[in-house]
């Protein structure tokens, strides 16, 4: 009361019912967020500024209806926002200097992500007596369509080895993305401490993370999922490592006084040497990254392949050469082995044949058992006693 006093003394008091969804989220955003990563923040206001505001911003919170939502929601399917237009080389066509402009709509799941954010943020209105119940919970989604993974090849595996090989500078992380499963950011947040050469493993604890200049710039930051793992890859893998750190120790001689580590500015790991830098010690870039990635995948033949689709590849191996499931789930840093079942449960035909092999070797080994049980009937009941 004492708060609600001051705020109508200095004219800042809203009543709760005649907040805007617009003023209830920016409360949202600056009171009830301190405690979310900086990425699902950043997600937040970006669904809340591109989509929310502009198309119910105005609405009163407690006009806010189901049917409206369901509006909202079918109009993003159908007309999406409205973006600039651009020519075939990504420049933004203008007519008397104007940008011209075009719809473009959103595919299920961007409908989806926008839900979540304004179902959260509508949740703690009603925790707080602003509404009584939330809109949200009574709209229809649309349906996602689960999107096709595409692993590499066998052949295409090769070609790409035989490509990275000769890229010296972006060529060794995304050999060992390859044949770990690890995450872009955690790939380049590697580093020395958490390598055991003689234990032949790896811990994942961090994340290179990119932020805007303002924001700290490039800096260590939390998993995914907030959860350490280690893992045992194969013992090429860690050749490869140590061919990375020998590399590194060249180019800090070559480069002499020009060599800077880079140090994460946050200073929490402030003695951690990255794995992968660039000839005088700094990060690798994430776009840098890509760049060289298309290049390589173009040489094997997977021009349209992603970063993300060598980790792919790597658990599609992993389940075709016997790993279970949850060892698979492990590697990836999945929350869940029913996420893993979820992307990964398709059976390629390879591992079709070689699920039939295992049963028809069951199977024979069935039939040379009974075989031989019953050739020992057999003699017990020729056997004559004296």
């Amino acid at each position: 009361m004492r708060d609600a006093q001051k705020a109508i003394d200095d004219g800042l008091y809203i009543e709760p019912t005649r907040l805007t969804l617009a003023q209830w989220l920016d409360i949202w955003q600056s009171d009830y967020l301190l405690s979310q990563k900086y990425g699902t923040v950043k997600t937040y206001k970006t669904q809340i500024a591109t989509h929310i505001k502009p198309a119910l911003g105005a609405v009163k919170l407690t006009k806010l209806t189901p049917h409206i939502i369901q509006g909202f929601y079918n109009d993003l399917l159908a007309n999406g926002r409205i973006v600039p237009k651009r020519d075939k080389q990504g420049k933004i066509i203008k007519k008397d200097g104007v940008a011209v402009t075009e719809t473009a709509p959103l595919n299920a799941k961007t409908v989806r992500n926008v839900h979540g954010v304004l179902t959260k943020a509508l949740s703690q209105a009603v925790k707080v007596g602003y509404i009584a119940r939330n809109p949200c919970d009574m709209v229809d989604l649309p349906r996602v369509e689960k999107a096709q993974i595409m692993p590499l090849t066998d052949e295409q595996v090769k070609s790409y080895l035989a490509a990275a090989d000769a890229d010296n500078d972006y060529g060794d992380i995304l050999k060992v993305i390859l044949f770990t499963g690890l995450r872009e950011a955690e790939a380049l947040g590697l580093t020395w401490d958490c390598i055991d050469f003689k234990k032949g493993t790896l811990k994942i604890c961090k994340q290179l993370q990119k932020r805007p200049a303002e924001a700290g710039g490039f800096q260590f930051a939390a998993l995914k999922n907030d959860k350490t793992r280690i893992l045992r890859p194969a013992p090429f893998v860690m050749d490869m490592l140590r061919a990375v750190r020998s590399k590194q120790a060249q180019r800090r001689l070559q480069a002499g006084d020009l060599w800077q580590d880079w140090i994460d500015p946050a200073k929490q790991y402030a003695a951690c040497r990255l794995v992968f830098t660039n000839a005088l010690g700094d990060h690798l870039h994430p776009q840098r990254l890509y760049a060289h990635h298309k290049k390589i995948a173009a040489k094997a033949g997977a021009p349209d392949a992603r970063v993300h689709d060598l980790r792919h590849t790597f658990a599609v191996l992993s389940l075709q050469n016997g790993d279970d499931v949850k060892t698979v789930q492990e590697n990836l840093g999945h929350a869940t082995a029913a996420f893993t079942l979820d992307v990964y449960g398709h059976v390629s035909e390879r591992m079709k044949e070689d699920s039939a092999a295992r049963m028809q070797g069951y199977f024979e080994n069935l039939k040379k058992a009974r075989k031989k049980l019953r050739r020992s009937h057999h003699r017990r009941s020729c056997f004559c006693p004296r």
